[in-house]
């Protein structure tokens, strides 16, 4: 059978798609071709959607798989079959996630990339989870999908076994796994604390020893140690105790120059990650204040205040081990440049700008330093791996301060890292780096061509290499970049039969282009251990507006590197300087006839249109459907007259006290904002005026938390009735583990839906939790190890009887708007009657690695993967007729 073509559709088209993009009209691409065409035959498997069928892919090697599958590998031009070579001999791994710190969110997002990479024929992984309390559970790897530890915390009970001791727990590894990979950032993890539990018991573990641990994690030993090695650091004192010492930290401000009332500084905790905690300050009082807040936040006892280095560009290298046993071979990545696009008085690198993808943040690799910079923090980073003992891999971050920079170091102590261009300094070691899909580890790994599975897999052999009893699974293939079954066959024109090509496209206009880098990404690993599919990711290029054919759009072919750039504009820069603009001439190809994975243009135009969708529907209300009053208001409307004046309308005709407004015409996450007065609206009239991305926390009556905006501004706004619902607390006061009043017997939810048209399939709802606002944040939506999900919804809140009722309703509106393949349904849910408040439909929803449908899918019985999910949505596709 001749290769075939499939596209793959993510939330890209939230703008694009009703123009039919993938439907039937021509599209251009630049410097590859990434359509193939139609071919005379289609991939048709069942496709009856019935979660058992799941089961007859179950043999990629993934987690939940029950038949293992041989991985290939190049090694010296030669295909190794894994399964072969180590004589059905098993590593047995150990993740450990979670832990105590505020990072346990993004430990889940890290645990839960090494468990899509690294799990294979040759090598077994079992999940573990420390809490809060240090308490020590086994659990399912269906929960490290989960978006937050929140979203299971309160049900660890019922869902996981759970350890009566530390020491209990410790001597359950011994005797279950071979080698232990603890996937803990901030305390327990990074603090040497998991690592002296699992050295008292002898269990081999990756990465750096216990003591070790302790000297690089805590930040001001850290500087004293670099300080006594010779490094240039930045000058910063150390706060403790509930009284500090305000003259001493006067003295320190004076003795650096700085203004006592208003010299800036940058105030972080000591025992913490990189991220949380770190804020700006201007003077001793408001130093100090902070510090105080990071106690009282239960960060950490100890502060650090530094001089804020301003002119400089922040680095961060990540560091790998190649020796084998004690023999150290630090090898440094290339390093990456941070970039800040904003001019914002705290503007610094935080856990907002650091894991959720926004044009606030670029990143360089290699950076834009001159050679011999690039070449000293290389050099620096290597060294400091080799003194401080560092195991297996690491991550060290640092400043480069230009010569032209008017800085302290004319009298400091250090010598390395000085040079007539200027001065590197390196400020903080992160002993158990982030492992996010797209972060820094695989970033810079992908430069040098390795994969997140080979990196993943170095790591953990060369952790073994350490050990006596291990070495037999230590071999040098693990070394080396591998590539998939499916990419070596297409690669030979005599064995392609029966490879389908499936193009995984992204990006585009719309304002949630970000957040469609993440899930495009995400699928694109998830379908790569499949043998019989070569998944191409391809960038949709935002339009330039000098088109006169709105279906004409520049699509990119992209190397892996690319695909884990951060932002749609990273990668599109790269994409055109790495084109010689000879050959860059633009190609029109026919789109026609290849399936898709999301609902047909017509279904698409309605549910993109907000209005359209409520009308689509409105006659269901006889049905237990029912739908929200709306007001559409023009953006020029709502710029000419007086917000006071509109306000009064808006209230009077929707009969309500406050109000949500919203774009017409976009997703779900930017624009939207709770209105409580006019003088509320006309702070949402300024932004859209000013064209500004974001509205400031607490700019509105009540206090809130940043705002996305639309970019441009919509044309077209609509407002609603604000609907209340009542606050879920996640509380161990309770029961069940949730506190809810249950006043107004709403809450809002969140269904996916699969299926055929006519026929389309409810997933079980998720309960949204808003933690921090009246509307969920986009952090909350799409940023991993944010915000709280109840999947499915406890017995305690909503009755069996209404969850049906409420499922049916949901089916019952997918099969009203002729949704197919697959998409995602946000209302509110009486949860007595089981009736549902249509808010909107999302036709190309986020498929990011910790997104509600994935929880959804793996609430089924048996728990569906996300590899598997992701396939399955092949599977209707290719079913279609178009």
């Amino acid at each position: 059978m001749a290769s075939f073509s499939l596209a793959f559709k993510l939330p890209l088209l939230r703008s694009d798609h009703p123009d039919g993009f993938l439907g039937s009209r021509p599209f251009s691409a630049a410097a590859k071709a990434v359509y193939s065409g139609p071919s005379s035959k289609f991939f048709n498997l069942n496709c009856e959607f019935n979660f058992d069928s799941f089961t007859s892919y179950r043999n990629a090697g993934f987690p939940g798989s029950n038949v293992p599958c041989a991985t290939a590998e190049i090694v010296e031009d030669s295909v190794t079959e894994k399964g072969e070579e180590s004589g059905g001999r098993v590593l047995r791994v150990g993740l450990v996630c979670g832990g105590p710190s505020a990072e346990r969110g993004i430990s889940l997002n890290s645990v839960r990339s090494v468990l899509d990479h690294i799990q294979g024929d040759d090598l077994q992984v079992n999940c573990y989870y420390i809490d809060c309390d240090l308490n020590a559970f086994a659990i399912a790897p269906a929960q490290v999908y989960s978006n937050t530890p929140a979203d299971f915390d309160f049900k660890l009970e019922s869902l996981a076994q759970r350890f009566p001791s530390l020491s209990e727990f410790a001597e359950h590894l011994a005797a279950s796994v071979d080698i232990v990979f603890p996937v803990i950032h901030g305390q327990f993890g990074e603090d040497g604390g998991i690592q002296e539990l699992l050295e008292k018991y002898s269990i081999p573990f990756v990465g750096t020893g216990s003591s070790e641990c302790r000297r690089a994690f805590d930040k001001y030993e850290a500087s004293l140690e670099l300080r006594k090695q010779g490094f240039v650091t930045v000058p910063n004192i150390l706060v403790q105790g509930s009284e500090p010492n305000e003259s001493e930290v006067a003295k320190w401000f004076i003795s650096n120059q700085l203004d006592t009332k208003s010299g800036k500084v940058v105030v972080k905790p000591v025992r913490a990650g990189s991220s949380i905690g770190v804020t700006v300050a201007y003077g001793v009082a408001d130093a100090l204040k902070k510090a105080k807040d990071i106690k009282l936040e239960g960060i950490d006892e100890q502060v650090i205040v530094e001089i804020f280095l301003e002119g400089g560009s922040e680095f961060t290298a990540i560091i790998l081990d190649v020796g084998s046993g004690t023999d150290c071979q630090p090898i440094v990545q290339i390093p990456s440049e941070v970039e800040l696009h904003f001019n914002e008085d705290d503007a610094i690198f935080n856990y907002r700008r650091k894991y959720l993808p926004t044009r606030q943040v670029a990143y360089h690799t290699p950076p834009r330093f001159p050679i011999e910079v690039t070449r000293t923090i290389r050099e620096g980073a290597s060294w400091l791996f080799r003194q401080l003992g560092l195991r297996d891999f690491a991550r060290i971050d640092g400043w480069f301060l230009p010569s032209s920079t008017n800085s302290f170091f004319g009298t400091a102590d250090g010598k390395f890292g000085r040079s007539e261009l200027g001065t590197v300094l390196f400020t903080d070691i992160n002993l158990i780096s982030g492992m996010e899909q797209t972060s820094f580890l695989f970033q810079q790994a992908s430069k040098v061509g390795f994969s997140h599975s080979n990196i993943l897999r170095s790591i953990v052999h060369r952790a073994c290499s350490r050990f006596p009893n291990l070495e037999s699974y230590v071999d040098i293939s693990s070394h080396l970049p591998r590539r998939s079954k499916s990419k070596l066959l297409t690669e030979d024109s005599g064995q392609n039969q029966g490879i389908h090509k499936v193009f995984v496209i992204f990006g585009g206009n719309s304002s949630e282009r970000q957040v469609s880098v993440i899930s495009g990404t995400n699928v694109w690993l998830n379908l790569q251990g499949f043998d019989d599919l070569e998944v191409i990711p391809c960038l949709l290029a935002p339009s330039d507006g000098r088109s006169s054919n709105a279906g004409s759009r520049t699509v990119w072919s992209l190397p892996y590197s690319l695909v884990l750039r951060h932002t749609v504009e990273e990668v599109l820069d790269a994409c055109t300087e790495a084109t010689d603009p000879s050959r860059a001439s633009l190609t029109s190809q026919q789109a026609e006839g290849v399936p898709y994975t999301c609902p047909g243009i017509l279904a698409s135009k309605i549910c993109m249109d907000k209005v359209a969708t409520s009308l689509a529907v409105s006659h269901l209300s006889d049905s237990g459907v029912l739908t929200i009053n709306k007001d559409v208001r023009t953006k020029e409307e709502l710029l000419k007259i007086p917000s006071l004046k509109i306000w009064n309308e808006l209230t009077s005709k929707l009969q309500c006290g406050t109000l949500c407004v919203k774009p017409a015409r976009d997703g779900c996450s930017t624009g939207v904002a709770r209105i409580r007065c006019s003088e509320d609206l006309a702070v949402y009239v300024a932004a859209l005026e000013e064209c500004l991305p974001r509205i400031p926390p607490n700019s509105f009556s009540k206090a809130h938390g940043p705002i996305e905006m639309p970019n441009p501004p919509p044309e077209k706004l609509i407002f609603e009735p604000f609907i209340e619902t009542d606050e879920i607390i996640v509380s161990s006061k309770s029961a069940d583990g949730l506190l809810w009043k249950g006043e107004s017997r709403w809450v809002e939810i969140t269904v996916g839906v699969v299926g055929k048209r006519g026929c389309m399939q409810s997933l079980s709802p998720s309960i949204t939790v808003k933690e921090g606002g009246d509307i969920l944040s986009l952090e909350e939506k799409f940023q991993g190890g944010t915000g709280i999900n109840l999947t499915p919804p406890p017995p305690s809140i909503v009755s069996e009887e209404a969850l049906e009722k409420c499922k049916q309703r949901i089916e019952l509106v997918a099969n009203t708007l002729e949704l197919e393949g697959f998409s995602r349904i946000d209302a509110f849910l009486n949860v007595d009657s089981g009736e549902v408040l249509v808010i909107e439909v999302n036709t190309v929803p986020g498929m990011t690695p910790s997104t509600v449908l994935i929880h959804q899918a793996l609430a089924e019985q048996p728990p569906v993967y996300p590899h598997l999910f992701f396939r399955r949505l092949l599977d209707l596709a290719s079913d279609r007729t178009i």
